[in-house]
C-alpha cells in the first residue's frame, strides 16, 4: 500500500506540473505560431489526462473482491494504462503529424522565439528532473544485471513503465521542439518547425504502441516471474509428504495479486489425512512467502515413489 501510495503522489505531482507546463507551451506557440510548440503543448495536455486516467486505474484496481469479481479488479488498472495508450496514439501522436503536416504544407513565418526558448527551458528542467525521479523508481524493482528492456517485459506494474516511457518521450520531445525553432531560425527554414511536430507525433505513436502490446499482454493475463515460480517449486519438493509438483500455473490478477495453481505429487504410502495436512501447508506456506499471492488453489496428482 505504502509503493501505491508513493505512485499515486508521484503521479499527482506531474499532472500538476504538465498542466502549468502546457498552458506555457500553449501561450508560447500561440503568440510565435510554433507548430513545434503547440505539438509540445498537446503533449503536456495528454500527459496531463493520462496521469488522471493512471489515478483512476490504481484507485479502480484498489477494490476489493465481490461476488461478481471474486479475484478482485486488479486488473483495472491494466484496462486504464491501454486507454492512455490509445490516447496517446490519437491525441498526442495524431494531432501533432496532422499539424506538423499543415506546417510543411503551408508553412508561416514564426514569430520572435525568445518565449519558446523560455517555455521549452523551464519544461526540460521540469522533464528531465521527473524523468530521473521515475528512473529511480524503476530501478528500484530491477533485478541486477537486467536491462531496461527487459525489466519492463517483466514488469507486472503497467504505472511503473507507463510514466517512464512518457517521461522519457517528453524530455525528447522537448529537445526536437527546441531543434526544430533553433534551426529554423538559424537557417530562415519554414519548415523545421513543422518537421519538428512531425517527429514529434511519430515518437508519440512509437511510445503509445510499445504501451499498448505490453499493457495486452498483462490484459490478458501474463505469468508471475520465472524466478519466483522457480521459489515455489523448491517449496513445494521440502514440504513434508510431497514430492514437488507436476505443474505449476500462476497468473497476475494485478501488480499484487497472484493466483496460484499446483498440481501436486505425493510421496508413495501417504495417508489421505497427511495429503489434507501437506496440501494445508503448501497453502499456508506460500501465502507467508508470498504477499503478493493472494489465492492458492492445490490439486492432488499422483502418488510417486521416491
Amino acid at each position: 500500500m505504502a509503493n501505491t501510495s508513493q505512485s499515486s503522489l508521484a503521479i499527482i505531482s506531474a499532472i500538476l506540473g504538465n498542466l502549468a507546463i502546457a498552458i506555457s507551451k500553449f501561450t508560447a506557440s500561440f503568440f510565435t505560431s510554433s507548430a513545434a510548440m503547440f505539438a509540445e503543448g498537446i503533449h503536456s495536455l495528454v500527459d496531463t489526462g493520462n496521469g488522471i486516467l493512471l489515478l483512476v486505474g490504481i484507485r479502480k484496481s484498489q477494490r476489493p473482491p465481490d461476488h461478481e469479481h471474486p479475484f478482485g479488479y486488479g486488473k483495472e488498472i491494466y484496462f486504464w494504462t491501454l486507454v492512455v495508450s490509445i490516447l496517446i496514439f490519437a491525441l498526442g501522436g495524431g494531432i501533432s503529424i496532422y499539424e506538423g503536416l499543415i506546417h510543411l504544407f503551408t508553412p508561416r513565418p514564426l514569430g520572435d522565439p525568445f518565449w519558446n526558448y523560455i517555455v521549452l527551458a523551464i519544461a526540460f528542467a521540469f522533464e528531465f528532473s521527473v524523468l530521473i525521479i521515475a528512473l529511480k523508481e524503476f530501478n528500484r524493482f530491477r533485478k541486477p544485471g537486467q536491462s531496461i528492456f527487459q525489466a519492463i517485459k517483466q514488469s507486472k506494474d503497467p504505472s511503473l513503465f507507463t510514466v517512464l516511457f512518457e517521461d522519457a518521450a517528453a524530455t525528447v520531445g522537448i529537445v526536437i521542439a527546441f531543434l526544430g525553432v533553433w534551426m529554423g531560425q538559424l537557417f530562415q527554414n519554414l519548415y523545421m518547425d513543422g518537421l519538428a511536430s512531425l517527429l514529434i507525433g511519430i515518437i508519440l505513436c512509437l511510445v503509445a504502441f510499445f504501451l499498448a502490446v505490453e499493457t495486452k499482454s498483462l490484459l490478458i493475463g501474463e505469468s508471475a516471474d520465472p524466478d519466483m515460480v522457480a521459489k515455489i517449486r523448491d517449496i513445494l519438493e521440502k514440504i513434508p509428504y510431497s514430492a514437488g509438483a507436476s505443474n505449476i500455473l500462476t497468473m497476475h490478477f494485478g501488480p499484487q495479486y497472484i493466483l496460484v495453481n499446483v498440481d501436486l505429487r505425493f510421496r508413495e504410502g501417504t495417508t489421505a489425512d497427511q495429503m489434507i495436512a501437506c496440501i494445508d501447508q503448501v497453502e499456508r506456506q506460500l501465502l507467508k512467502e508470498f504477499p503478493q499471492v493472494k489465492k492458492v488453489f492445490v490439486e492432488a496428482d499422483s502418488l510417486v515413489s521416491v
